[in-house]
């Protein structure tokens, strides 16, 4: 299983990015994550989606400004970020679990991780 993010960049508070995860393996009955580990800080949580269900979670810090979704045919998992604040900023990483693991929020119930993409917000 391999996962790759990007989309990363920098933007200006108030501004958009769009991070996409795309995804090599099975995917019915997974759940995939986004997570984001800021400077000095522990990761956390930031979205989840269940493939087979569309299912998702958010994390109250993002819930109305970012949204996660997942595309079938290229077997991607996007998340949307608008409304962007400087506390936005970190290495965004996602994720994915084994088949049959429900969404979580919890780092340790998510067995794959890509590389990482920088996302920089400027005030």
């Amino acid at each position: 299983v391999q996962l790759q993010a990007s989309g990363g960049g920098l933007v200006q508070a108030g501004g958009s990015l769009r991070l996409s995860c795309a995804f090599s393996g099975r995917t019915f009955s997974t759940s995939m994550g986004w997570f984001r580990q800021a400077p000095g800080k522990e990761r956390e949580f930031v979205a989840a989606i269940n493939w087979s269900t569309s299912i998702t979670d958010y994390a109250d810090s993002v819930k109305g400004r970012f949204t996660i979704t997942r595309d079938n045919a290229k077997k991607t998992v996007d998340l949307q970020m608008n409304s962007l604040k400087p506390e936005d900023t970190a290495v965004y990483y996602c994720a994915t679990t084994v088949p049959g693991r429900p969404i979580g929020r919890s780092e340790s119930e998510y067995t794959y991780w890509g590389q990482g993409t920088q996302v920089t917000v400027s005030s």
